[in-house]
């Protein structure tokens, strides 16, 4: 073989080289580039998730606030009506208390 033809192989070998390095170059920044957009899309879908689950949690707080508000009223209620009742009922005794005083002391100021 001819040192020319040696020379011509030589290049077109080198150039074939460089084809292919430079082919995957741009393999390996289309690669990346959609490694990144992948990564990109899981950020997004962790985000939404994220979002999801955070209201998830406030509404079940908010259902479990209002039954406990909801418990609480009517404790109170049931509570105020047994004062209500009771001080009701100790209302004929309260008068009858009253009254009793009242001429106990008409009594001893007209005995004296």
């Amino acid at each position: 073989m001819a040192r020319p033809e040696v020379l011509d192989r030589i290049k077109e070998a080198e150039s074939e080289a460089d084809d292919i390095v430079a082919k995957a170059e741009s393999e390996r920044e289309e690669r990346i580039a959609e490694a990144r957009s992948t990564a990109d899309d899981i950020r997004e879908q962790a985000r939404e998730e994220a979002r999801e689950l955070k209201e998830q949690r406030i509404e079940a707080a908010r259902e479990e606030i209002e039954a406990e508000r909801e418990e609480i009223l009517e404790t109170g209620i049931s509570e105020r009506e047994a004062l209500e009742s009771q001080a009701a009922e100790n209302r004929a005794a309260v008068v009858e208390y009253t009254v009793d005083l009242f001429t106990e002391a008409v009594n001893v100021q007209s005995q004296t």
